[in-house]
């Protein structure tokens, strides 16, 4: 996804997200963290698709760098749509052999929550949702989920894991994984998603009027004391 912290807006109030870098959202970190360590702990090969465009490669890198084996981008995206997104994902993941399927419970630009689930329809498998905590034990998965409370919930393997941000503290790189990542290959393979028929008409920040009141005189410190007084309340 573009890095919203350096979006802008104009004056009509419209983000320009053209020229943004792409980045790593914080719940793919902890899905990465959490598919590299159940790799280190059992064993296992982990793969990354990304559904994007060319400009995802320095985000792809990245999960490379934290011990992703292999990587795809799959292009034709266009904008933001759960059943498309979905429906391209599992046309690549049933050409693959997998024994659990691991993603962020939401993502940063849409927040919808939408994949995970749309993922285990198209894929007629078990889903498991917010995991803190994950466990293997020969066939069986044994997942802790936050749902208000903790549930202890276990299924047989294969398995979607939707990953809360709690499940773990994602690695840093060192400068030897980034450099050995810059040299692993990327696989690009395209796609022509179908996009429903439901368009973006408006996407525009609110605006905040500001009072403009401008003190010039020493009464004006005690206005000013008066609103931070009432601020910190």
């Amino acid at each position: 996804m573009i890095d919203l912290d350096q979006i802008k807006i104009d004056s009509s109030g419209r983000p320009i997200t053209e020229n943004i870098p792409y980045k790593t959202e914080i719940l793919s970190k902890n899905a990465i963290e959490a598919a590299v360590q159940l790799k280190e702990k059992y064993g296992g090969h982990v793969v990354s698709i990304t559904f994007g465009n060319e400009k995802a490669g320095q985000v792809v890198k990245e999960a490379l760098a934290m011990g992703v084996d292999e990587s795809y981008i799959i292009t034709g995206y266009d904008h933001s749509d759960p059943l498309a997104t979905g429906k391209v994902l599992a046309s690549k993941i049933k050409s693959m052999n997998y024994d659990v399927i691991i993603l962020g419970n939401q993502s940063a630009d849409s927040y919808t929550g939408l994949l995970p689930g749309i993922l285990s329809g198209l894929l007629n498998i078990n889903i498991i949702s917010n995991a803190i905590s994950i466990e293997i034990d020969n066939n069986k998965v044994r997942v802790t989920s936050a749902q208000g409370v903790n549930y202890l919930e276990e299924t047989n393997m294969p398995v979607i894991i939707s990953v809360a941000q709690e499940i773990n503290t994602p690695r840093l790189p060192t400068i030897m994984q980034i450099m050995a990542a810059s040299k692993k290959k990327i696989n690009i393979e395209e796609s022509k998603p179908e996009y429903n028929d439901v368009k973006i008409l408006s996407n525009l920040a609110p605006k905040s009027e500001r009072k403009k009141i401008i003190y010039k005189d020493d009464n004006g410190i005690d206005e000013i004391a008066k609103v931070l007084k009432g601020v910190s309340r």
